[in-house]
């Protein structure tokens, strides 16, 4: 069973505390969402990254999001870490979250990532950017100011 929304924040603050604190991250600020999905979220320097667990699914993944001023990338942090030459291939961490255990061993895991790409996306945006894209980012463009 997956665990509730308030276990996987409850987590998410013990497990991410010290890497948080080592990037320099503020967070968590904590959302549930009209969908089945509850996201913690850490910023700093330019980067959010989102903490998402589908509670249908069953699954938690670490997005790194960067904006610009016309639009904003979003990416998980494992593609990003490939893209990057970080890791050699996908499928080096896990994703479930069925159990407490599996969600502490996912969670883990994808924090390896984002110790590895935050220098990449802090510094130049459009360098940041332009690996996202290269990661397969999903991309929005911003409304225009009225």
């Amino acid at each position: 069973m997956v665990p509730g929304v308030k276990v996987f924040f409850a987590e998410v603050r013990e497990t991410c505390a010290g890497v948080a604190e080592r990037l320099g991250l503020e967070g968590p600020g904590e959302r549930e969402s009209g969908l089945p999905v509850a996201v913690a979220t850490y910023t700093g320097s330019g980067v959010k990254y989102e903490v998402v667990l589908g509670l249908w699914d069953g699954y938690v993944e670490i997005h790194a999001c960067r904006e610009t001023s016309s639009t904003l990338c979003k990416v998980s942090v494992e593609k990003l870490a490939v893209a990057a030459g970080a890791v050699e291939k996908p499928g080096g961490v896990s994703f479930s979250a069925r159990s407490l255990r599996q969600m502490r061993k996912s969670l883990a895991g994808q924090l390896r990532y984002v110790e590895l790409v935050h220098p990449l996306v802090t510094e130049d945006a459009a360098a940041a950017v332009e690996l996202m894209r290269r990661a397969d980012a999903r991309e929005w463009s911003k409304p225009l100011p009225k």
